[in-house]
């Protein structure tokens, strides 16, 4: 018989329907919790499957404290948390520099919540792009609102008209684990579509990665008992077949052996 997949859950994208959004009509006036396709075909693999993790919001028909997140932890194997809205500055208590970068309150306490159950069940969690930002805030950090204007720099973190294509380099850490997945690569190219970064570490997190001419940090990974990793590139737009970029694929088989040994097989 051959083995039960391994199950990962995906956090959810949350489509709020607010200003000119309700003009659109039909589903986009409801509350909308999705999965962009590039991140679920990224997790998907031989012996994967992806599962997206609803969010429970107060104002819902099932209120948070009906659902344990909890059950998710333990019966999945693994969490992805995917990119998507800006962090609510008051998350990590600040308040906005600007209307523009209010972020969503909302989805930063559900995947906080999913954050600390997945990490007090042992199972691995990876963060991309915002997901690697919410790791550090839900272990205490704090992120630059806005690197263009907070950090010293001549480095575009993000072009909106360019999206995945805008690309700059990283730099490993020596001796971290994220360098011991790539032997011969101390630098190579990778997709940039953030402009907030990590400020202040959280509890006991390592850079693993930083922009090369800025200094901006790319990666981080826990040193608790558990598998923690957060980029803020995109690996699942990435061209794996490019030389000078970053292949995503170590990070990957990495994250999913470290839940196949968690599962005992």
């Amino acid at each position: 018989m051959a083995p039960k997949p391994l199950l990962i859950g995906i956090s959810a994208r949350i489509h709020h329907p607010i200003g000119p959004q309700r003009d659109l009509g039909g589903v986009y006036t409801k509350t909308l919790h999705y999965l962009e396709q590039s991140v679920a075909h990224w997790v998907l693999a031989k012996g994967v499957l992806a599962v997206m993790i609803p969010a429970i919001e107060s104002a819902g028909l099932i209120r948070r404290s009906d659902m344990s997140l909890g059950a998710y932890a333990e019966h999945l194997d693994g969490l992805v948390l995917q990119g998507g809205a800006d962090i609510a500055p008051e998350t990590y208590g600040e308040t906005p520099l600007s209307p523009e970068w209010a972020g969503d309150r909302i989805r930063d306490l559900y995947e906080i919540d999913l954050f600390n159950a997945f990490v007090e069940a042992g199972k691995p969690v990876l963060g991309i792009c915002r997901g690697c930002q919410m790791i550090n805030v839900a272990l205490g950090g704090s992120l630059y609102q806005d690197i263009a204007t907070q950090v010293e720099t001549n480095v575009t973190h993000r072009d909106a008209a360019k999206y995945e294509d805008q690309y700059h380099e990283v730099s490993l850490v020596p001796g971290t684990r994220l360098a011991q997945l790539f032997p011969d690569v101390t630098r190579a190219g990778i997709n940039s579509i953030h402009h907030q970064s990590v400020k202040v570490l959280g509890r006991d997190l390592t850079v693993e990665a930083r922009c090369e001419t800025d200094g901006v940090v790319e990666a981080i990974r826990w040193r608790g008992p558990s598998y923690v990793f957060g980029m803020q590139w995109h690996p699942e737009f990435m061209q794996t077949a490019s030389p000078t970029q970053l292949d995503g694929a170590p990070i990957l088989q990495d994250f999913l052996a470290t839940a196949r040994a968690r599962r005992g097989g």
